[in-house]
Formats: C-alpha cells, structure tokens, sequence
C-alpha cells in the first residue's frame, strides 16, 4: 500500500466517521474530499480544481433532465393522481382477498412510473391506499407492509431519478436503462403480488375481499386512470420511439401534469408554489451532493484507491461472482442508512471500475447496465430491511396505530420475494438487457 492510498483510505474513514455523526452527505464527501486533496496535492490545486470542476460538472445540459422529473413527480402528487390509479386498481381487484394490498402494489408502481421516488412514491401511496385497507379490515401487519414494500417500486420502475444519476455517472444512455428496467420493474411487482397471495391464503384474516364494484363504478375508475395513463404513455412512449430524447420527454412531462393538474384536477395555484419550491429544495440537495461527490472523486482519483481496488480484485483470484455478491451486499446494508441517491453518488466510482474489470462473459455496455438495475434493486432492498429501512419509518408513521415491529414483521415477505428476485438478476444477467437486444437497440 502506497502512502496515497493510506491518505485515500484515511479520507473514506473520516467521511464515513462524519456521516455516523449525522454530518450532511455532501458536507461529508466535501470535507472528506477537499482535506485529502490538499495533503496529497496541496492548496492551490485544490482551488483551481474548485474553481472549474463543479461548474463543468452541473453544467452540463444531462443534469436538466432531473429537476424536470422531479417537478413532474411533485405536481402529480399534489394532483391527486395517485387516488385515481389506485381506485382503478381497487374498482379491478378490491373484491378478491387481499384484493386493495394487490390494488395498491399496482397503483404504487402506477404512479412510479410518473414519481421516479421511492420515498415519494410510499408517502402518497400511503395517505390514499393506508384508511381503505384498513377501513376494509386489513391488518396493519399486511397494510404496512404492502405499502412500504410498494413504494420500493418508485426507484426502478422508469422514469427513476437513480436510474438517471446513474446513467449519467456511468456515462450510460438513460433510455436504454430505462427500457432495461422494464422487466426487473415487472418482477418485482409480480413478485409482490405473490407474497401478498400467498400471506393472505395462510393467514385470511389479514385481508378480508372487499365488495365487488358494479360495471358502471368500473366504467368511471377505469375512465379516470385514462389521465394519468395518457401522461405515462407521453413521457416514455416519446422516449422508446425516438421521438424525444430523455430530456425532452421531461419538459413534455411537466407540461402535460400541469396541464392535467390545471384542467383536470383543478389543484389550486399555491399546491403548484409548492411543488416548484419541493422541486427547488430537492434538485438542490441533489446538486450540492453531487458537488461534494466531485470534490471526493477527485481526491479519490488521485489517490489511486479506485484503480487500486479494481487492481486487487482483479488479482485476488475470486470469482467475479463473489465479488459481485460482495458488492451488493454492502449496497444493502448503505440502503439501510441512507437515501438512494446519496448512495450511487458516493459508491458508483469506487465499484463500478472494479464490476467493468472483471470477466461477466458480457459486453462493457451490458454489464454496466446490469450492474446499475442490480444497484437500483438492492437499494429498494435496503429501504424496507430492518433495523433502519426508510420506508417502513414513513409508512409506519402514517400509520400511527401500527407498532414498528408489526411492520417489520409485514415487509418480511415481500424481501423474500425481493431476495427471489435479486437471484433471478444476478443468475440470468440477460433479463436485464435483453430487451435491449430484443428491439434493436
């Protein structure tokens, strides 16, 4: 080991010291960063670097694609679109047993598809899905746990914001990942349907059938997921054909959810203020972890602990699937202690050297995409793992009544429907980019 090595394993030590004393990720990965940059190469470089390397960063126009998607996520929210996607949900399924917990895992990757949040994505599913099942008898064991689970969906299924840090991070196309993640998006909630079908034929108290809606009340559910759905087809169906490129199908996104938010929704002017000023405060968390992450990369780069890591395992003679393991068993563990972003921002240039160097049988371009939908799946694993599973705390306290460990209890099968499906990835690399191969692309 090098002396820049030892400064550069210093560094990720002090930043991961301050992270545990609840310091801001970016405040973190910047003091972290910054201090070893100036040991290893003093001041001025230092300043020249922050003199250019966080412009040259953020100005770039790929960065715009986010706050579009946010805002877009925002003002559908404050919509109401998720009430009408999961009442459709609940007109089609609410009368079979377990019927609204299936109803809300489809109208949670529904309104995934228009969110890209996880977090967001259970917070709002929550508030409409949480008083229907359990004004219908659900437990809160099932309740609970169908939600927080549900809500893992909004990171994978497209259009996900970490779908889009990674494939600008990766230097990947943003549409081919998002066409990748249609089939991983597709098992997972396949695979939670599953649970929930299976934990209410053991246990049927936990989700008694509700009333069978009549033709006409089907009629009107169905009629109004037709917005939604239409915003949905806009935004990805400009993607896929070619017509837009993603940023641009963002900017149609806006407008099309303002659009629906002004003429079909009616939402007041002061929940669209609000939504600019969540859009504003969230791409600005973002960007200023992503200046940080840029100051901590550099120092990274110049310590060498990157390429050195990559060097290592390259010659450690592991196979590259037990390094693979490895990998995405830290990714679960980090996802239980922090937000999604975060988390592909600060570990993204540490391991992805280290998975392109190594020998998958598979191009560069594919094993980069399949390690980022492995990435993005692990994390929705860490968000609903116990002790520290983000989600489960949101959807627990909307809950109010429901004890933690009722919870906790409720999210057990759906992570392993979670753990299912991760082998299924990791074993059959071509479920994640063969549609890819499949149209052409």
């Amino acid at each position: 080991m090098t002396s820049a090595h030892a400064v550069g394993i210093a560094g990720i030590l002090l930043m991961l010291a301050m992270m545990f004393l609840r310091v801001p990720i970016a405040v973190a990965m910047l003091t972290a960063g910054a201090g070893g940059y100036v040991v290893l190469s003093g001041w001025t470089p230092l300043l020249s670097h922050l003199k250019t390397g966080p412009y040259l960063l953020l100005a770039s126009d790929s960065f715009s694609v986010i706050p579009l998607f946010l805002l877009m996520g925002y003002i559908a929210a404050r919509a109401g679109i998720s009430r009408a996607l999961f009442g459709g949900a609940h007109a089609v399924m609410g009368h079979v047993r377990g019927g609204l917990a299936l109803a809300a895992v489809g109208g949670c990757a529904m309104f995934g598809a228009i969110c890209g949040s996880s977090l967001a994505t259970a917070a709002t599913m929550g508030q409409v899905a949480l008083p229907e099942m359990r004004r219908h008898g659900y437990s809160g064991r099932l309740a609970t746990g169908t939600l927080a689970a549900g809500g893992t969906l909004g990171i994978l299924i497209p259009p996900s914001i970490g779908l889009i840090v990674y494939g600008i991070l990766a230097e990947q196309n943003i549409a081919k990942l998002f066409l990748a993640a249609f089939v991983p998006g597709l098992i997972a909630a396949l695979g939670y349907m599953a649970a929930i079908m299976i934990q209410v034929r053991l246990r049927p108290q936990d989700g008694p059938p509700g009333g069978r809606a009549t033709r006409a009340e089907r009629l009107r559910a169905l009629v109004a997921m037709g917005p939604p759905t239409s915003l949905f087809l806009l935004v990805l169906g400009g993607i896929y054909s070619g017509v837009f490129t993603p940023t641009e199908a963002a900017s149609f996104g806006v407008l099309g959810a303002l659009l629906l938010a002004l003429l079909v929704y009616r939402i007041p002017w002061a929940e669209l203020t609000a939504s600019l000023l969540d859009t504003a405060l969230s791409s600005a968390m973002i960007f200023l972890i992503l200046i940080g992450a840029d100051v901590f990369n550099a120092f990274m780069a110049l310590s060498g602990v990157p390429q050195g890591l990559a060097d290592a395992i390259g010659h450690s003679g592991m196979a590259p699937m037990a390094v693979l393991v490895a990998i995405l068993l830290i990714y679960v563990v980090l996802g239980c202690l922090m937000d999604s972003i975060s988390m592909i921002i600060l570990t993204l240039p540490i391991f992805l050297p280290a998975v392109l160097g190594l020998d998958f049988g598979m191009t560069p371009e594919h094993t980069a995409i399949w390690f980022g939908i492995l990435v993005l799946v692990v994390i929705e694993v860490g968000l609903i793992t116990p002790p520290v599973g983000m989600n489960v705390f949101v959807i627990n306290k909307l809950a109010g009544d429901v004890p933690m460990a009722e919870t906790f209890r409720g999210v057990v099968p759906f992570l392993v429907s979670d753990f299912v499906r991760v082998v299924l990835l990791v074993a059959f690399p071509v479920l994640s980019w063969g549609v890819l191969d499949l149209v052409g692309w």
